[in-house]
């Protein structure tokens, strides 16, 4: 299981409040270097100066704050300290009856997220949900629906301090274009989505698919060993460099490129339901995207005036890469919006704020004298 005694990550801290408190926090890696664990609870916790461990399930804690992979059954029975579960996916907008629901619980005993098999997921969810003090989500859909199972959701998205090192500023295009998507090497295959319309495109315009990511992955049936991530994306794509991602060069990667796609498998509710966290991150960089039309996607694109850029068919991929692809002023115009929308509305101060007020929620004042940012 992810809870060890032995990861104590306590650090100096409030003189009032939360660190005179003590705080658990279920990782989803042991060494926190998996991204959520370096971008939510622990990124804000580290912000605020509040000291937390690992947390243990034997052990009382006036706050545990629960990752998504938290396991399910134990702690929805936990009664020795508020709970606030970050349930960062829409795994509820999946009906109980879906093949791969069924089977999510069975799967996330096998990879060591869960201490028993799951026979029923979404009602563990439910279970989790109810228990909680507080729901940490990121989407406005989720939080409709976890409403009806916790009174008190709050949404918050991703603390991204940690990769934004420059941004980009020229705008002109290289030769081939170089079209960036960055992720986990799982999500590869959503490029799938667009393949007929990177083809279409690459025969007007020189196209290189530039993937930021992990250079190979686990298969799906671990004991077969691993796969070349170049060679899943070459099923897609002729023309594919695969770079290895690095937290370092990630700025310096993502601004060398001319445009970001991010290709979501519409069909798949969890993927669909995703929030506005990787295009923000992108936007943060400067660089201009062009996405499928996900809700969360479809609104911020929206809000800075680029709805064309949240693509619900190939043909409309196929105009918005045409319309990049072809301008400077375009991808400048796209880039800087972006930029100029998270530094006005996701601000760090603005997701630090939403975490504060997850605790002040549930009872724990963040003084103000260390609300620092």
């Amino acid at each position: 299981m992810l809870s060890s005694p032995s990861l104590d990550l306590t650090s100096p801290g409030l003189t009032s409040g939360p660190s005179q408190l003590r705080v658990g926090y279920v990782p989803y890696s042991l060494d926190l270097s998996h991204p959520a664990d370096r971008r939510r609870f622990p990124a804000y916790a580290r912000s605020r100066g509040i000291p937390f461990e690992i947390a243990r399930p034997d052990r009382s804690y006036d706050l545990v704050v629960l990752s998504e992979i938290a396991d399910l059954k134990t702690w929805s029975s936990y009664r020795a300290g508020k709970v606030v579960y970050d349930l960062i996916d829409s795994y509820l907008a999946v009906p109980r009856s879906d093949p791969k629901q069924l089977l999510r619980g069975i799967a996330w005993y096998s990879k060591g997220f869960q201490r028993q098999p799951v026979l029923d997921f979404r009602g563990a969810l439910e279970r989790m949900c109810r228990r909680a003090d507080a729901v940490v989500c990121t989407t406005i859909e989720q939080q409709q629906t976890i409403s009806s199972f916790c009174p008190n959701v709050h949404i918050a998205l991703d603390l991204h301090d940690e990769l934004i090192r420059s941004v980009k500023t020229d705008y002109r295009a290289g030769r081939p274009f170089k079209l960036i998507w960055e992720g986990l090497p799982c999500n590869v295959y959503q490029l799938a989505t667009i393949r007929d319309a990177l083809r279409e495109v690459s025969g007007k315009h020189p196209i290189q698919l530039v993937l930021l990511t992990d250079l190979e992955q686990k298969r799906a049936i671990p004991w077969l060993g691993r796969v070349r991530t170049l060679d899943m994306a070459r099923r897609i794509f002729d023309h594919v460099r695969v770079v290895p991602w690095e937290q370092a060069s990630w700025s310096d990667t993502i601004t060398q490129a001319d445009l970001a796609v991010i290709p979501i498998d519409m069909d798949n509710r969890i993927t669909a339901g995703k929030p506005g966290n990787k295009l923000a991150l992108l936007w943060r960089a400067g660089i201009p995207v062009v996405t499928s039309a996900t809700p969360s996607y479809a609104r911020m694109l929206e809000a800075v005036g680029l709805s064309q850029l949240a693509c619900r068919d190939t043909a409309q991929w196929i105009a918005a890469l045409d319309q990049l692809i072809g301008s400077e002023e375009a991808r400048a115009r796209a880039g800087t919006l972006g930029r100029q929308y998270v530094e006005r509305v996701l601000t760090k101060a603005a997701q630090l704020q939403a975490w504060d007020e997850v605790l002040t929620s549930i009872g724990i004042e963040v003084p103000k004298e260390v609300a620092r940012f």
